[in-house]
């Protein structure tokens, strides 16, 4: 099994990794795609619950959070769980210039003593549902703050300190 196979999402508050997401979603997404939310979740479960341990307890959470995602993938809308707090996104597929962002934007977090949610979006797709031409791209609290260049540690800061 390749990294690749592990796909970080958000349930509640808490980010998963979960194996095999994007191989059961692309299966999927022709049958499924105009199917109720209801049975498109209760399959999502059981074929996600084959490689990944969700408990009984956890399972409603599970199944909102895996049906966000299958409504990402397949370009429906969805609702995006709200955070309180700073929720950043680096929006790059792992070239240099994304992975420094990323660095310096948990640098000067620290620097801070600020927390966040910090995630690199590194599917090119979902990179695309923000409507980002250019990487690396900085989202804040869902507003796109740069694309195309790293910004200086200066102007991350300021955007941080407005946004918390």
């Amino acid at each position: 099994m390749s990294q690749d196979d592990i796909i970080q999402i958000k349930v509640d508050k808490h980010s998963v990794g979960i194996m095999g997401l994007k191989n059961v979603m692309e299966e999927m997404a022709g049958d499924y795609a105009e199917r109720p939310d209801d049975e498109t979740t209760a399959e999502l479960l059981n074929r996600l619950s084959q490689k990944n341990y969700i408990s009984n307890s956890a399972k409603e959470s599970y199944g909102r959070a895996f049906l966000r995602e299958f409504k990402k993938f397949t370009g429906k809308s969805y609702n995006e769980d709200v955070s309180e707090g700073l929720v950043i996104k680096v929006l790059g597929p792992g070239c240099n210039q994304c992975d420094r962002l990323e660095r310096e934007v948990i640098e000067v977090l620290s620097e801070m003593n600020l927390s966040a949610d910090v995630e690199h979006v590194r599917d090119i797709k979902e990179i695309g549902n923000y409507g980002v031409l250019g990487t690396p791209g900085l989202i804040i609290n869902g507003k796109v703050m740069s694309v195309g260049k790293v910004p200086p540690k200066a102007k991350l800061a300021k955007w941080f300190a407005e946004f918390r």
